[in-house]
């Protein structure tokens, strides 16, 4: 019992030590549990020799109160010591789970550190690469200018050429081909011409068509210009990129919810139906139409845009059934705000009837061809192409009910028409292809 004395004497100096750091406090438990496992075996030792002398006193018929009581006390001690024991095992392991907690820590914060320095790297070369975007629009913005100043001296040549006798036009030559749209019976984009694939000479009117009625801000133009140049000479590789990152800018300077966010979506949209990518460019425009709706009110003409362009997305995939109701509800928001004679109206009811035309409602078509006319007449004049391209279409509808009196009447006036504004007026000699062939057919 004597040797005991000591190793519990160290134990209770341990124990009464206080302000250690979490290294001196492992260090101590240590040595703690190293103390009282020694001390357990030496309380195991003394308790065998007392359960030996027991039954020495016992084969003697001797007094063992004594010896069990000192036995007793010895179980209650070791009972003790194994708690301790586990205790002191449980600080071990919870020493082990914080360095390793700690080692985390330091992983995590070499980790920000390394993100930091990436992000100043990023934000460096976003600097610079803003810096060659505004060098780059400012040669844009020249280049526009020259190019403006090339087309009028073109223009002015052609103007002597044609003084000169010499051949029409290339312009001309090339208006005389009929559009890929009225081929295949698409509904028309947002804009006055939009044929299946832009050429070089239309990105206003992609871009009209992408912002449907709203003022893009003056630092936006140059770059949707851009996507639009590079879409209509059929570099999407460059477009689309190029659509993503002003997308991605607008987004995070103006928020999602924000008619730029808007006139965006609707250009990458319209860039990804020049590619065939019709699911993707209908996922844009419903994101579009939503913020349309929710910025500028459901009745703004840059929603019945979207609508129209959503409904042409529509007709191209022949989904005739889904796209008419979006067309009827842009046709009554352009009638509300813009009034039921505009010339917008006139174009909506146009795309109206040929929708209704692939459905086969020949009766709808022909009320809102006539309508059509009858507005493009009123506020444009009898000569505006509107005219003589509703008046065909028109003609078409004619054809297909068997209504060839119609088609051959209506047909005659397009032709005569374009014959007084070619030739001059229809006297003598000067007469328009259908009445010579007429007269032919009667000779014979």
């Amino acid at each position: 019992m004597a040797d005991v004395k000591p190793e519990r004497k160290k134990i209770e100096e341990i124990g009464k030590m206080t302000a250690l750091n979490q290294d001196e406090i492992v260090t101590n438990t240590r040595t703690v549990i190293q103390g009282l496992d020694t001390l357990k075996n030496d309380y195991q030792q003394i308790l065998n020799t007392l359960l030996s002398s027991i039954k020495t006193i016992k084969r003697e018929k001797g007094d063992t109160n004594l010896v069990e009581e000192k036995t007793n006390i010895l179980q209650r001690s070791l009972e003790t010591i194994e708690l301790g024991l586990g205790e002191g095992q449980v600080m071990m392991d919870l020493s082990n789970y914080l360095q390793k907690i700690e080692a985390d820590k330091q992983k995590l914060r070499a980790q920000v550190r390394r993100l930091c320095q990436e992000n100043g790297w990023l934000r460096d070369e976003l600097a610079t690469t803003q810096g060659k975007l505004q060098v780059s629009e400012q040669k844009v913005a020249t280049l526009e200018e020259e190019k403006k100043h090339l087309e009028f001296m073109n223009e002015m040549k052609k103007f002597d050429d044609s003084e000169g006798g010499n051949a029409a036009p290339e312009e001309e030559k090339v208006a005389e081909k009929p559009s890929e749209l009225d081929d295949l019976g698409f509904p028309e984009a947002d804009d006055e011409t939009s044929p299946e694939v832009l050429s070089p000479s239309q990105p206003s009117a992609m871009a009209h068509a992408a912002s449907g009625g709203y003022e893009i801000p003056a630092r936006l133009r140059t770059l949707h210009n851009l996507v639009i140049q590079y879409a209509s000479q059929g570099r999407y590789e460059v477009a689309v990129p190029l659509c993503k990152q002003a997308l991605e800018d607008l987004e995070k300077t103006s928020g999602h919810d924000h008619p730029d966010v808007a006139t965006m979506l609707n250009i990458l949209a319209l860039v990804y139906r020049d590619q065939g990518k019709f699911k993707e460019a209908g996922n844009l425009l419903h994101d579009a139409l939503i913020i349309r709706e929710k910025t500028l009110g459901m009745s703004h003409p840059a929603v019945a845009a979207t609508l129209n362009n959503l409904a042409v997305l529509y007709g191209k995939r022949g989904k005739y059934k889904e796209a008419e109701p979006l067309c009827k509800r842009a046709l009554e928001i352009r009638e509300k705000v813009l009034g039921k004679d505009h010339p917008d109206v006139a174009k909506q009811l146009n795309n109206l009837a040929l929708l209704c035309q692939n459905q086969g409602k020949y009766e709808e078509v022909e009320k809102y061809y006539l309508r059509a006319l009858e507005i493009y007449k009123k506020k444009l004049g009898p000569d505006d192409p509107n005219v003589v391209k509703t008046q065909n279409n028109l003609a078409s509808a004619y054809l297909k009910q068997g209504k060839y009196k119609q088609a051959e009447g209506l047909y005659k006036e397009v032709l005569t028409r374009a014959h007084e504004k070619e030739f001059g007026k229809i006297e003598g000699e000067n007469k328009p292809i259908w009445m010579r062939a007429e007269e032919r057919e009667e000779c014979k």
